[in-house]
């Protein structure tokens, strides 16, 4: 009997499900304190991605040093500097810089455009 090969697509759709379960055992494991088992939840993660060619979830953090969950406050700390948004992972030391630029535009353009109103006001 052949054994019924299944789609890229459905495979993708099925490593999808396995990450986000296993991240969210892993959030639930940080929580309680333990470390390891979180690291082993996100080693898993990781490699069901890899196999799958699969990107990870975007809406779960995790340390790319030490494969921790983080968790704000628990184990990582966040800052906001002048562009950009610092993570330090306290478990190992990492630090990771994202750039917050597309906000700051959007504050930009909607002061801009406050001004330009009242260009046209100051007119009339």
């Amino acid at each position: 009997m052949v054994k019924k090969r299944i789609s890229n697509q459905e495979a993708r759709g099925i490593a999808m499900s396995r990450m986000g379960r296993l991240l969210d055992l892993a959030l639930v494991e940080a929580r309680e304190g333990r470390t390891e088992r979180s690291r082993r939840y996100v080693t898993l993660a990781r490699r069901i991605g890899m196999r799958t060619n699969t990107p990870m979830l975007k809406d779960r953090s995790y340390c790319r040093e030490c494969m921790v969950a983080l968790l704000p406050g628990r184990n990582c700390r966040i800052r906001l500097r002048s562009d950009r948004v610092v993570v330090h992972c306290l478990s190992c030391g990492a630090v990771r810089r994202a750039p917050y630029l597309r906000e700051k535009r959007g504050e930009q353009n909607e002061q801009g455009k406050e001004k330009a109103t009242d260009r046209k006001r100051q007119r009339a």
